[in-house]
């Protein structure tokens, strides 16, 4: 399998659940649906995770790019 690319992988994750780690600690979880240059993300019936548990569901999402730590297939 050849070198993969951090946009090939953001394209793979595309319509599937994803966990995402923000700045401050602050973990979602959701159906990760649209991205964009700045990593941007969209999750569609996201929720907020505290220590791996549900904390409460959000719907839909857009996260800032800027905030984002990590992407985590879920």
């Amino acid at each position: 399998m050849g070198e993969r690319r951090p946009f090939d992988i953001l394209n793979s994750s595309l319509n599937n659940t994803v966990v995402v780690g923000l700045k401050g600690g602050t973990e979602m979880r959701g159906l990760m649906v649209s991205y964009d240059v700045h990593m941007n993300l969209v999750l569609e019936k996201a929720e907020q995770l505290k220590d791996g548990e549900v904390k409460r569901g959000i719907g839909t999402v857009l996260l800032r790019g800027d905030s984002v730590v990590y992407i985590s297939p879920s």
